[in-house]
């Protein structure tokens, strides 16, 4: 790049005071700083995109060896899965054919006992129920039911003396 030391600056400020004449020199300085600055700016933001865009290029490599990673991992699991399970088909069939046809009932059949069946809850449920568990009620004193204040007052006075 240019390389401007302070006597090249000093150097083109005194042409510029010359040239341009002292009334109109500082709005000239004014509009260069302005330009110069929008320059920076732009510049910067070339510089930001050309970042952006080789991160961009880091991050669809790096997805793509993730990939490549995670369907190593599943083939290789797949692969044991197999191999498992056919070991395991092939001691079951010699276990199975090693056994005589009297040992029938020394193995466990699943089928043998026989499915729970279906028991009816037997619950009410048209019959509307709060929240709040009966026995909770019962402890804590809560009133089941409404009363009317009259109700309240002929359920617990003194019954009359006979005559």
């Amino acid at each position: 790049m240019i390389d401007f030391g302070f006597d090249k600056i000093a150097l083109i400020g005194a042409v510029a005071l010359i040239v341009i004449g002292p009334e109109r020199l500082p709005r000239v300085a004014r509009t260069v700083g302005h330009l110069l600055g929008k320059a920076q700016r732009y510049v910067a933001d070339v510089k930001a995109e050309v970042n952006r865009s080789i991160e961009l290029e880091e991050l669809k490599k790096m997805k793509t060896s993730f990939e490549d990673a995670a369907r190593n991992v599943e083939q290789t699991v797949n692969t044991e899965i197999r191999e498992t399970t056919s070991e395991l088909d092939k001691s079951w069939s010699e276990t199975v054919g090693t056994s005589s046809s009297s040992d029938e009932g020394s193995f466990y059949d699943p089928l043998a006992t026989p499915a729970p069946s279906y028991k009816h809850p037997k619950k009410n449920w048209r019959l509307k129920r709060g929240a709040m568990p009966q026995w909770y009620k019962q402890r804590h004193g809560i009133r089941g039911k409404a009363q009317s204040g009259a109700a309240r007052v002929a359920r617990f006075r003194p019954p009359r003396p006979q005559a």
